[in-house]
């Protein structure tokens, strides 16, 4: 049987090349046997490549902070009827809880005051807890003067906020707020009043946010509380992706591989991300740093980074 052997394609083609054009045969032959690469357009080493981030759906809370005292939601204060008395005696202190009917304090007749009767007892109108007293033995008793008692219905509070003008048309009844007391802790309230009327002086409004029963309370403590006053959902971007110019905030958008600027409109804002409210879509992916080294147009190879924060589908 015959050694001999057909010689393949490449072999040919090597054995028929000359000794000066030996390389180029060979990497004619070469050509031959190895597949060739598909091309990747973005696997240029010239393509920069820039950190992206999807667009994601999020629900941001608009809040409102505030500030002021606690007062008490219902209080009533307590006088003498008439003219003419001297405090004799003092029954009760600040903080005491008293039932209706009971006595406060006793009156006397001032000597050389007309009227009847010699003495008076002034008695609690309502249930509640003494929150100030001024009754001092020896002191006058008017009705015309301050009460010598308040007393505080029920237990309840609210705190007693002041609000700038800019932000007191968003507050309205009803609406919920996280209040922190100085001292007392952290408690859920809600609007219970928003007055009408702004402080000539200082342009300041007023609210008042209920906060229930709490016997540890007391009339007089500071306290801030954050009102939520409405909540929207829509894309959202971290904050390093926005860039301000002339017309407004922009963003830049890659897509297939190209950069692309978008205007856009900016809104709440919470931790390290913004809410877009227009010209951005859910899914979109954000150049996650934008900077004036990319512009419109530019070839570049997206990459994408792992996005943080809670969102609502």
């Amino acid at each position: 049987m015959s050694r001999a052997r057909k010689a393949s394609g490449a072999e040919q083609t090597a054995g028929n090349c000359l000794q000066p054009t030996l390389f180029v045969c060979l990497t004619v032959a070469l050509s031959q046997l190895l597949p060739a690469a598909e091309a990747d357009p973005l696997a240029d080493s010239a393509v920069a490549a820039v950190t992206v981030v999807p667009a994601t759906r999020t629900c941001f809370t608009e809040t409102i902070r505030v500030t002021g005292t606690l007062a008490a939601e219902d209080e009533t204060s307590v006088r003498p009827n008439t003219e003419g008395f001297r405090v004799s005696e003092v029954l009760v202190d600040d903080g005491d809880r008293v039932s209706v009917g009971q006595v406060l304090a006793r009156l006397s007749r001032t000597e050389g005051s007309p009227g009847s009767p010699a003495s008076a007892a002034l008695e609690a109108p309502v249930a509640g807890v003494i929150s100030r007293s001024t009754a001092r033995v020896g002191a006058p008793a008017s009705p015309a003067a301050d009460p010598l008692f308040r007393i505080i219905v029920g237990d309840a509070f609210e705190l007693d906020a002041v609000v700038p003008l800019a932000r007191i048309s968003k507050l309205a009844p009803g609406q919920q707020a996280q209040v922190h007391v100085a001292g007392g802790g952290d408690l859920t309230g809600h609007v219970r009043l928003v007055a009408p009327e702004i402080d000539v002086t200082t342009q300041m409004g007023q609210a008042r946010i209920t906060l229930g029963r709490n016997d540890k309370l007391k009339a007089g403590q500071f306290a801030h509380a954050n009102i939520e006053t409405g909540t929207s959902c829509n894309p959202s971007v971290p904050l390093s992706a926005l860039l301000y110019g002339s017309s407004g905030a922009i963003v830049q958008v890659v897509r297939n591989g190209r950069v692309e600027t978008r205007p856009v409109r900016v809104g709440l804002i919470s931790g390290d991300n913004t809410e877009i409210r227009s010209g951005l879509s859910e899914g979109d992916l954000v150049v996650m740093r934008a900077g004036s080294f990319l512009h419109e147009d530019d070839r570049v190879r997206p990459v994408q980074a792992a996005v943080t924060g809670k969102t609502t589908q």
